[in-house]
């Protein structure tokens, strides 16, 4: 069974920086893509950066630039290290994975595993 748990959410000011974190376990395929999610209220579930098992990545245009995703294989750990926050990232921040490649899609619907989420604020 796949387990993912989030951390490293916080409350920041407009500028500032966070580095979120996601233990993974249970999974065993060498093929995978992984990814961090944000849903802020009111609004869909949107992808934010996407990380595949040959190491590439993909990120959505707002976040371009100043936000990095990279993965720990030792650790099982991925992470999402956010710089230049603005009030309009605050949101909950999801990690999600899945067995197929992320050059299959990263949308929502193509992840069935899923952390429980971990609140960022950023204040301006």
């Amino acid at each position: 069974q796949v387990q993912l748990v989030e951390s490293g959410g916080g409350s920041v000011q407009s500028g500032g920086s966070l580095r979120l974190s996601c233990a993974a376990s249970g999974y065993t395929s060498s093929s995978y893509c992984m990814g961090w999610f944000r849903q802020a209220p009111g609004k869909e579930r949107e992808v934010v950066a996407a990380i595949d098992s040959d190491g590439s990545a993909t990120y959505a245009d707002a976040v371009k630039g100043r936000f990095t995703i990279s993965q720990d294989n030792r650790k099982n750990t991925l992470y999402l290290q956010m710089n230049s926050l603005k009030p309009e990232d605050t949101a909950m921040y999801y990690c999600a994975a899945t067995w197929k490649s992320c050059y299959g899609g990263v949308s929502a619907a193509n992840f069935p595993y899923w952390g429980q989420g971990t609140q960022v604020t950023v204040s301006s």
